[in-house]
Order: structure tokens, then C-alpha cells, then sequence
């Protein structure tokens, strides 16, 4: 994969004078060019208690939930080092690096620097869609400055970031969404990656498909096996042959192949789940012991639901066993659920039907989902049209 030289500006990024728009071709189809920013907290969670805790700075550190089963939730990169990851059993970190400091989770102080570095983000542009507490796409292709250079307010918002929180970031800069993260990714920690316009089809051609968002193992693996192990690679097959194989995905592996991603950054993104879900102690067997975690789940869930005005049709289930396999049972209602009371009702309803006999279960969670009322909106419409029986209206 090639390496993009060190930015010192824009360069050949696109330039653009109030809304005027640009376009480029990729094959036949039109795209947006656009001048989007992805930030990313370099190790956030770790490299807070770091921060914050002078005796940890370059040591390996994990944060996890209290308990000796707890799963990884961040790793600073002192850890990484040694190959321990987010979502890694804390037992398996402990046997790669024997020196780990485990660490609880301070979430509320998480939040806090989060909200301080979205307002860094606002300063610049309206156009912000965070994916989560640590990162974030921004749109700077008009901007609140009448800056016509993405590559110098990355800078600057990994300065005012770092002189705020004490924490860094990393940049990624170039036309689309797909670009954008992939670059911020390329030099971390700290890091300031652009991806121009003159670029986009050396650099896609180059870069793994193991990059390609949305191409996990286990299809990176499926596209080995086609001879697909690069961008270029990729680009040698039709929209036809790759939806055959990967489905709707195949699309955006086809269209991505080419650097194109049109999706827009969308400031209202619309939350589609609420869940919460914990590692147990020990492995157990007891459905009495699972309820119990579930309904303490359950009032995190509803609670947070409550908070955000969140509606959902849809509850779910999700059992890990000891040997880590993963089930999930849900159930549809045609109305919003209404209370607390009727989402467990559903959870211990899946709980009961789910096959744990003679099983061991590591982890339970519980979600609230399914936030499109559009079906259920046209029944109520419908149900108002027709005229009661004997009336003339």
C-alpha cells in the first residue's frame, strides 16, 4: 500500500469557494468530492488513566469492568504491543503480558472528555457525526472559518484538542467518509494522514482488503480464497460478480474498490439500539442467576431509553457460553414497548426458550431495538380511513 506523503497542506485536495459543489467520475457514475475530516482518539479510555494517573504513564494498561472476567474495554499502547485488544478476555491479556495493570472503567470521566472534544469539533462546523465517545466524522467543505485548507483544521483540532485534554488524536483527511477513516488510522498514534483527490486510485489499489470497511475475517478470508487480496485486486470484478458472492455488500465493496463513498455526514444520526450486557464472575448455569443479571441490565436499558426518549418494537437476548458461542433470541411486538416491565417480561420469556440445558453462559446482555415506525404508522393511517359502519363521512 503505498504511503501518501506528509501533509504540509491541502496540496491537490479539492478546493471549494462557499457551496459550490464538486464532482468527479468513477466509471460512470457521478460522485461528490467533498472535504471530510475523521477524528480518532488515540487509545481514549487508557490514555485518560494515564493522563489522569502519573504511576501508569508507559506501563501496559487495560481498562475493564471490575471483576477477574472481565472483557478489555480499551488498551493503551504500551499493551497493544504485546497483542492485547478491546473485547479480549482478560484472562487471555494477562497470559500476553504478565506486567498488565488493569484498571476499572471511569466512564463519567470519559463522557466528559468527550463532550469536550465534540466541542472542539463544533467550533469548526455543524456537519459533526460522532460513531462513538472517541471519534468522529466532521464535514469542513464549508466550515466557520472560510478555511479552504481540511489539512490545516485537522491540525488545529488536534491541537486545541491536545491542549484541552491532555490527550491526542489522530487525523485522516481526504474526499469521502471511506478515505477518511482508513487514513486516520495510518500513522497513529498522533497521527495527520491525507488522502487527495490525485491520490485516491493508487492508494485503493494498494491498500488490503482487510482495510475495506465492512470486510471482516471471515470475509477477508472469502475473498482470498476469489484471488482478492488487494483494492486492485478487487476492482478486477463486476457489481454483478461481487453482489453475487457478498451480497448487498458487494455494492459498496465495488464502489469502494474505485475510492468512491457518497454517503453524506450526517449530523442527525438516528440511535437504531439501546443494550447493555456484562461478563459474568464465573460461568453459570443457573437461570435464576441470569435473570437476576438481566433485570439489573434491564434498568441500565430502560433508564438510558428513558434519558434519550428512545422508542423501540424489538427485544433482544444475547447468551455467550463458556466455550464463547454466541446466541440471540428477539421477539417483535407491533407497538412500541411500553414499560420496563413488558421488555423483561419478553427477555425472561427468550431466556426460558433458549437451550441451557447443561450449559455453562459467560455473558448476558439485553437490547431494545427497532425504532421504525414507518409500517406501524401506515396501519394507524389505514385504520382512520375507513368510516365506522353507519356513518356517511
Amino acid at each position: 500500500m503505498p504511503l501518501p506523503p506528509r501533509p504540509h497542506g491541502d496540496n491537490d485536495m479539492l478546493r471549494c469557494a462557499g457551496d459550490r459543489k464538486h464532482f468527479t467520475f468513477a466509471g460512470d457514475r457521478l460522485s461528490v468530492l467533498r472535504k471530510i475530516i475523521h477524528i480518532d482518539m488515540d487509545a481514549f479510555y487508557a490514555s485518560i488513566e494515564q493522563r489522569d494517573f502519573p504511576e501508569l504513564r508507559g506501563r501496559p494498561v487495560a481498562v475493564r469492568h471490575e471483576g477477574e472476567r472481565g472483557v478489555v474495554a480499551a488498551a493503551s499502547y504500551e499493551a497493544r504491543q504485546y497483542g492485547v485488544r478491546s473485547a479480549m478476555p482478560s484472562v487471555r491479556a494477562r497470559r500476553l503480558c504478565p506486567a498488565l495493570v488493569f484498571v476499572p472503567g471511569r466512564f463519567d470521566v470519559y463522557r466528559e472528555a468527550s463532550a469536550a472534544i465534540m466541542d472542539v469539533f463544533f467550533e469548526y462546523t455543524d456537519l459533526v457525526e460522532p460513531l462513538s465517545l472517541d471519534e468522529a466524522f466532521l464535514d469542513v467543505t464549508t466550515n466557520h472559518f472560510g478555511n479552504p485548507s481540511a489539512t490545516l483544521i485537522a491540525r488545529e483540532i488536534k491541537e486545541k484538542i491536545l491542549q484541552r485534554t491532555r490527550l491526542t488524536a489522530s487525523a485522516g483527511v481526504s474526499v469521502n467518509k471511506f478515505l477518511a477513516k482508513i487514513a486516520s488510522d495510518y500513522r497513529k498514534p498522533d497521527g495527520l494522514c491525507v488522502i487527495g483527490p490525485s491520490q485516491v486510485e493508487e492508494f485503493v489499489e494498494g491498500l488490503p482488503v482487510e482495510k475495506f470497511y465492512g470486510v471482516g475475517k471471515v470475509t477477508a478470508e472469502k475473498m482470498h480464497r476469489l484471488g482478492i487480496r488487494t483494492g486492485k485486486d478487487l476492482k478486477g470484478f463486476t457489481e454483478g460478480q461481487l453482489t453475487n458472492v457478498f451480497g448487498k455488500a458487494g455494492h459498496a465493496y465495488y464502489w469502494y474498490s474505485r475510492g468512491v463513498d457518497d454517503r453524506p455526514v450526517n449530523p442527525d444520526r438516528i440511535r437504531k439500539s439501546l443494550g447493555a450486557e456484562n461478563t459474568f464472575e464465573r460461568d453459570t448455569g443457573s437461570a435464576e442467576e441470569i435473570r437476576a443479571e438481566l433485570d439489573l441490565l434491564g434498568r441500565k436499558v430502560w433508564r438510558r431509553k428513558t434519558e434519550k426518549d428512545f422508542i423501540g418494537r424489538t427485544v433482544t437476548l444475547k447468551l455467550k457460553f463458556a466455550d464463547f458461542r454466541i446466541i440471540t433470541r428477539s421477539r417483535t411486538l407491533a407497538r412500541p414497548v411500553e414499560s420496563m416491565d413488558e421488555m423483561m417480561g419478553i427477555a425472561y420469556d427468550l431466556l426460558d426458550q433458549a437451550p441451557l440445558e447443561g450449559e455453562k453462559i459467560r455473558l448476558a446482555g439485553v437490547t431494545i431495538s427497532n425504532n421504525d415506525l414507518t409500517e406501524l404508522e401506515q396501519a394507524v393511517q389505514l385504520r382512520f380511513n375507513f368510516p365506522a359502519e353507519g356513518t356517511n363521512k
